[in-house]
C-alpha cells in the first residue's frame, strides 16, 4: 500500500508593518508555485495558510520525509514571496532563509518543517498547529498531556489500542541529540527532561500499536542555532493525527484552554501566556503578541485534502480548500481573557525577570557587551 506523507513547512520571509502579516500576494505567490508543484506531479495536494507573521504551506504526497523535491518546492515558494517582500521594502524579508543556495533539506536553513508519513486508516483526521512568536518547547505541555495525561485523554483508559502507551523522540535542541522514551513505563524520565524548555522539545510521537504508526511531530529545529545569532523566534509547527486508536479531536484541543506561559514575545526574550485564537486573528496586536496558537482541520483522503470545499470540483477544489479553524469560536474566549490578563501581567515586570527570559536563554541582548564595558568597574568587596 502507498504511503501518504504530509509536509507542513513555514518560514517568516517579511511582513507589512512590522511582525505582522505578510502581504496576501506572496501567499498568492506560494500558491501558485505549488499548483505547479501539482501539475509536475511533485505534489499531490496542498493548503497555504499564515500564523501572524509566518506563511504555512501544508503538501501532501507519497515521497516520504524529508525528501529533496518537495522541500525545493517549498524553498522555491519562499524565494518568490521574498521577492515581493523586498522589492516593496517589507519588514524582515527573507529573515527565514538562512542560506542563498538550496542544499537539499530546508533542515539548518531556516524554514521550519514538521513531517509525517503513514499508511491512511479509514479515517483520517487531522489537526494542523502552528504557533507565532515562541520557540519549539512550546507544545511539550500540551503533547503531553494529550499523550500521557488520562485525566486529558479519557482514551488512555479506555481506548485498547491506546492503552499500549506511546514513544516520544525528545531533542536536545541545542546539542542535536535525541532519545526515544516509552510511555507510561518512562513517562517521569520524558516529564524530567521535557520540563526544561528551554534545552529538551518533543520532536516525535509514535503509536505502539503498529498498524497506526506516527501519530504527531514537530517541528524542532531553532533558528538562533542555526543562524548563529538571534534571527527571530521559531514559531513552531506541529501535526497530530486523530481518532481510531489516538486521542479525539477535542482531547486535542483541551490542553490549549490552559493558556500556558511560553517563551518568546516582544524581541524572543519574554514569557507571555499561548493564546489560542483563529488564523484571521492571529496577527500580533499587544506588545507584538501574545504568543499566538492557532489550529486547523483536515481530513486526509487517498492523499488529497478534505475541508469543508466540494471535493468534487475535481482540480479546481486542489489548493482550494476550507478548514475548520478550532480556536475561532467563543467558547475559546475565556481562554483568551486569562492570557491576555496573564500577559499583561508579565509585562507589568518591565526588563525584570521572570518577565524576561534569563541571560543566558536571551537570544536577543546587550548583556555581554555590558558587562564587558563594565568589567574594569567591577571590584572586590570588602
Amino acid at each position: 500500500m502507498v504511503k501518504t506523507t504530509i509536509s507542513l513547512i513555514k518560514a517568516d520571509v517579511g511582513s507589512v508593518a512590522g511582525h505582522s502579516i505578510p502581504h496576501p500576494r506572496m501567499l498568492e505567490a506560494c500558491r501558485r508555485i505549488l499548483k505547479e508543484g501539482v501539475k509536475n506531479k511533485t505534489i499531490k495536494d496542498f493548503y497555504v495558510t499564515r500564523v501572524g507573521d509566518d506563511m504555512q504551506l501544508i503538501m501532501t504526497h507519497d515521497k516520504g520525509e524529508n525528501n529533496k523535491d518537495i522541500h525545493k518546492l517549498a524553498w522555491s515558494a519562499f524565494l518568490k514571496a521574498t521577492e515581493f517582500a523586498k522589492k516593496y521594502h517589507l519588514y524582515g524579508a527573507g529573515q527565514d532563509l538562512l542560506s542563498d543556495a538550496f542544499s537539499g533539506n530546508v533542515k539548518g536553513m531556516g524554514p521550519g518543517a514538521a513531517e509525517m508519513e503513514f499508511e491512511e486508516r479509514k479515517s483520517e483526521p487531522t489537526v494542523f498547529f502552528m504557533a507565532d512568536k515562541t520557540e519549539p518547547s512550546a507544545y511539550s505541555l500540551p503533547l503531553s498531556k494529550i499523550f500521557m495525561d488520562p485525566f486529558t485523554t479519557t482514551g488512555l483508559v479506555i481506548d485498547a489500542r491506546m492503552q499500549l502507551g506511546f514513544n516520544f523522540e525528545i531533542q536536545d535542541v541545542i546539542s542535536h541529540k535525541g532519545i526515544t522514551l516509552s510511555t507510561p513505563e518512562e513517562s517521569y524520565e520524558a516529564l524530567s527532561l521535557i520540563s526544561d524548555t528551554y534545552r529538551y522539545a518533543i520532536k516525535r510521537i509514535w503509536c505502539k500499536d503498529e498498524k497506526i504508526g506516527v501519530a504527531a511531530v514537530v517541528s524542532t529545529d531553532k533558528l538562533n542555532v542555526s543562524a548563529g545569532h538571534y534571527v527571530g523566534k521559531d514559531d513552531p509547527v506541529a501535526i497530530v493525527r486523530a481518532q481510531s486508536g489516538l486521542p479525539a479531536i477535542g482531547e486535542i484541543l483541551q490542553p490549549f484552554a490552559f493558556p500556558q506561559l511560553v517563551a518568546g514575545w516582544m524581541r524572543g526574550s519574554h514569557y507571555g501566556a499561548f493564546y489560542p485564537c483563529s488564523v484571521a486573528d492571529s496577527s500580533p496586536t499587544y506588545f507584538d503578541g501574545p504568543p499566538r496558537v492557532c489550529a486547523i482541520g483536515f481530513q486526509i483522503c487517498d492523499g488529497t485534502i478534505v475541508g469543508l470545499e466540494d471535493p468534487e470540483k475535481g482540480e479546481s477544489a486542489i489548493g482550494e480548500h476550507i478548514p475548520l479553524d478550532y480556536f475561532e469560536g467563543s467558547v475559546w474566549d475565556v481562554t483568551r481573557r486569562q492570557s491576555m490578563n496573564i500577559s499583561r501581567y508579565m509585562r507589568g515586570h518591565g526588563p525584570f525577570m521572570p518577565g524576561t527570559l534569563a541571560s543566558d536563554e536571551m537570544e536577543y541582548t546587550t548583556k555581554p557587551e555590558v558587562l564587558k564595558k563594565l568589567a574594569d568597574r567591577m571590584k572586590p568587596l570588602i
